[in-house]
């Protein structure tokens, strides 16, 4: 699986053991730190398209999560433990910390927004801001999961069923799952957004057994301990103490109705607005969703 530098050049790769595993990231730019988390079933590959604009502002590390692109995936127990997104927002840390920063600011699209309100709970202090997109919380989701809901997210119950039936499933032909995937939440229906090394190299990581296994666990812990974590939050009426923006594609999931209400319960300071695509404004729409982010993350707005 190539790695992809030709698509950021002039930044540097490593690989960073830390307590959630192996993991991979590129850093590149100059300014405050900011760290890049992507969603299912991608890895840091998902930026190519507004790094260049975020590296003038800002020292960017854009990672791979736990079980995704080329970071490690470790086998989980009954307790699907690496994959919580509280064991992700730890790992998150200690590689941000090996490259020499304690505090900075975090853009999460789709698992890793949830990475990233979740290391914004469990590490207050810790974040300058945070950006979220096209997710509301993992509360949220499953305290408003209704006939319509389940029908469009129909993969939350599917991937968080018992090993080995998705695995196995997705194992037959991972390159149909995927691109199927990826074309039905795209604003267009079709592959046309994204570029074909990027898609060699989404499809390449599901080629590994183990790394079909870990984005299953990242849905059964989403099912289980990460929906403990956030309902012990809400009921002890904890927040996330730095601003937020939502950024939601105005054809995707939560397109109907605007997030920043939900957000709102879980932090004080929220803003957001909508981006002319589907799931995946970073790809689909990068000059707005880079005009988006920098008046947030540079404190001009």
């Amino acid at each position: 699986m190539s790695d992809l530098a030709d698509l950021y050049p002039g930044f540097e790769s490593h690989w960073i053991d830390t307590s959630a595993g192996r993991i991979f990231a590129r850093s590149g730019g100059s300014g405050p730190p900011l760290l890049m988390l992507h969603g299912y079933p991608q890895s840091n590959v998902i930026w190519h398209k507004v790094a260049p604009a975020l590296a003038k502002h800002f020292r960017l590390v854009l990672a791979d999560l736990p079980g995704y692109g080329w970071s490690a995936a470790p086998r989980a127990g009954a307790d699907h433990a690496p994959y919580t997104k509280r064991a992700m927002a730890a790992g998150m840390i200690d590689l941000m910390e090996a490259l020499g920063f304690a505090r900075f600011s975090l853009v999460g699209h789709d698992r890793g927004g949830r990475v990233g309100y979740r290391l914004a709970l469990d590490h207050p202090g810790r974040l300058e801001r945070l950006a979220v997109l096209d997710i509301v919380p993992t509360f949220a989701m499953w305290h408003a999961m209704d006939q319509t809901l389940a029908y469009k997210v129909w993969h939350w119950t599917f991937l968080a069923l018992p090993e080995p039936f998705p695995e196995t499933m997705i194992g037959k032909d991972p390159d149909y799952f995927l691109d199927w995937k990826m074309a039905s939440w795209s604003g267009t229906k079709d592959l046309k957004p994204f570029d074909p090394r990027a898609l060699a190299h989404y499809r390449a990581a599901f080629q590994d057994p183990m790394h079909i296994h870990a984005s299953c666990e990242d849905y059964r812990a989403g099912r289980t301990t990460d929906l403990a974590f956030d309902e012990a939050d809400r009921a002890a009426g904890k927040k996330i103490d730095c601003p937020v923006l939502a950024l939601w594609g105005a054809r995707g999931i939560p397109s109907e109705n605007s997030p920043l209400a939900t957000w709102r319960e879980w932090a004080d300071d929220v803003r957001g607005q909508p981006i002319d695509s589907g799931h995946f404004p970073a790809e689909e729409n990068p000059t707005a969703t880079t005009a988006a982010l920098l008046p947030f993350l540079t404190g001009a707005a």
